[in-house]
């Protein structure tokens, strides 16, 4: 069984890492949901501007900058995932260390790369 993957960032603009990873998610038929500042829709995928209480989420994958992180804390911490992926541009050892003092893996690298080279 495949395990679902929230995207935190999405954009409807295909220039975005986050548009490109969901496009890349749903072709290797990870189940994707998304969140974003704007709603939208990108490869099928719903992009909500709400923190929804999304269910069975394995992985986070984060596209957004350190400084707009803390507003997530608590929801991705409510999500109790498996893995928070950080992309690059969004390191922050601080949320680094929130989650592993919460048994939540960290995972700093590329959802781009970890998908394309099996690692995902």
């Amino acid at each position: 069984m495949k395990k679902k993957t929230l995207v935190i960032g999405a954009s409807t603009n295909p220039a975005r890492y986050s548009y490109m990873a969901i496009n890349r998610l749903v072709g290797y038929n990870q189940p994707t949901v998304a969140i974003g500042l704007r709603e939208g829709e990108v490869a099928g995928v719903k992009i909500e501007k709400e923190m929804l209480p999304f269910e069975d989420i394995d992985t986070i994958t984060l596209y957004i900058n350190p400084k707009r992180q803390p507003d997530y804390y608590d929801y991705i911490l409510s999500l109790n995932p498996e893995r928070v992926i950080f992309n690059p541009g969004t390191e922050n050892p601080e949320l680094y260390e929130l989650l592993r003092n919460n048994n939540i893996e960290v995972e700093i690298g590329c959802t781009l790369i970890m998908l394309g080279s099996n690692q995902y």
